[in-house]
């Protein structure tokens, strides 16, 4: 015997219904959806199904799958797509095998990252595919193995809301990133329902817009020629190119008599003729001399064939400056004497990490403002940001300065077309002067060798 209610469906509710008596079956029917069932068996199993009488009048049941591992939302959308199947003719055993063969979002994630074009054609780079699979590694194992009529929009909520409370930029990347998914598998007829991730209310995130100021520079670049990746930071600052490109660079793409370094593919998807200055030049060709046979002006021992990963590089010397820049400030105060400044420089060259820890302390105990002194929350990519700032400081106009950053924004492509090399070149060059002379350094050529001793002090 089989006892049949019609109940609006929860997961509250439907994990409070009794059990029924040995030998019998309970049966739930949803009052929101047509046909949908959920069956109680003596021992507890709770099932979803769909119950539905085909045009020629033959009863048939579809079953969707177990509660609470489905949920009601999963158990609706399901229901809803087999009864659009049936009312288009479709036979249920065919809507079931649909379900079944329906790709799960870490599936659909890869089909996209291999097979997904740009709009000029060209396919994902290697770059954002590492970055789209750290993203779903890192916040998406909730829904990675869900069918994708399974994922909800309140699981991506959920991921939203749990990834904002480390990082909101992070947490708006991985809902751009399922949104992007689900556009994908609908475009490819893999998906025909709602994009679970559309309309999700995005963090607001303020604009980064940090660059290496001008009392900064003298440490900055003083911390950068003691570092082995010298040429790199160099070359990024004074190209203002992004470190993927410089990362790859290579020497077939450089013509040093033009000064010019043609990028074929950037992140924006276009090629960029990137304008070197005398500096850089300069120190492109010293390197040519160093670094042999390889293609690469930045040979790496990886797969690439290039460097990789600057990262803990860029930390000591930020590290360093930070801690010199630290050093003068007390010593302005009083609070060093020339012998303890001796032993404080040159315990930051052999063990910068102790000499952190004490004279930041020292820092503390005196009430300084780490904004007086710490440059650590520096990044690579703010070098970038330093050139196009410089050359605003400078007097280049936008559209200059977008040119030469190969910056993208459909009010400013018709400009940039417009616009030769000759003014940009100007631009970049004035500004690589100004950041010299604000760190005191005269000659061009000093830039290339960025002298490791401490500089001399201005009166």
């Amino acid at each position: 015997m089989t006892g049949e209610t019609r109940i609006q469906f929860s997961k509250e509710r439907l994990l409070a219904l009794p059990l029924p008596e040995a030998g019998k079956r309970a049966t739930y029917h949803d009052t929101k959806i047509q046909g949908l069932q959920l069956r109680v068996s003596p021992t507890g199993i709770k099932t979803f199904s769909v119950y539905r009488r085909m045009k020629g009048g033959q009863p048939e049941r579809v079953t969707l799958g177990r509660f609470p591992a489905m949920t009601v939302e999963q158990a609706r959308k399901q229901a809803a797509a087999i009864n659009a199947e049936i009312e288009a003719g479709a036979n249920p055993a065919a809507a079931r095998r649909a379900i079944r063969e329906e790709p799960t979002f870490a599936e659909m994630l890869a089909d996209m990252l291999a097979n997904k074009r740009k709009r000029d054609g060209s396919p994902i780079t290697e770059r954002t595919k590492k970055d789209y699979l750290d993203t779903a590694r890192l916040h998406m194992v909730a829904i990675a193995n869900s069918k994708l009529s399974h994922v909800t929009r309140s699981d991506v909520k959920s991921i939203h809301a749990k990834v904002s409370k480390k990082s909101a930029r992070q947490a708006n990347k991985a809902v751009a990133i399922i949104s992007s998914v689900f556009n994908y598998a609908a475009d490819h007829e893999h998906f025909s329902g709602t994009n679970p991730a559309s309309r999700i209310q995005k963090n607001a995130v303020v604009s980064r817009d940090r660059f290496a100021q001008a009392a900064e520079l003298p440490y900055l670049l003083e911390a950068i020629g003691e570092s082995s990746l010298s040429d790199f930071f160099l070359l990024s600052l004074l190209t203002g190119a992004r470190r993927s490109n410089v990362q790859a660079m290579a020497w077939r793409d450089l013509d040093l008599d033009a000064r010019i370094w043609r990028i074929g593919m950037t992140k924006n998807g276009t090629p960029q003729n990137v304008t070197l200055s005398p500096e850089a030049v300069t120190a492109l060709a010293t390197r040519k001399r160093a670094t042999g046979t390889s293609p690469f002006v930045f040979p790496g021992v990886g797969k690439t064939g290039h460097l990789v990963e600057p990262k803990k590089a860029w930390a000591a010397i930020l590290l360093r400056a930070s801690l010199r820049r630290l050093l003068d400030h007390l010593e302005g105060l009083g609070k060093l004497t020339a012998e303890e400044r001796q032993r404080a420089d040159k315990q930051i060259n052999e063990a910068p990490a102790a000499a952190a820890k004490r004279y930041r302390a020292i820092a503390d105990a005196l009430e300084i403002d780490p904004a007086l002194y710490d440059m650590t929350d520096l990044r690579i990519h703010d070098l970038r940001r330093t050139l196009g700032s410089w050359q605003a400081k400078t007097g280049a106009s936008m559209a200059i300065i977008g040119k030469s950053l190969n910056h993208k924004t459909h009010q400013a492509t018709a400009i940039y077309a417009r616009l030769d090399l000759d003014p940009v070149r100007q631009s970049v060059e004035t500004a690589t002067q100004a950041m010299l002379e604000a760190a005191g350094i005269k000659q061009p050529a000093e830039v290339v060798k960025l002298p490791a001793k401490r500089r001399a002090k201005k009166n």
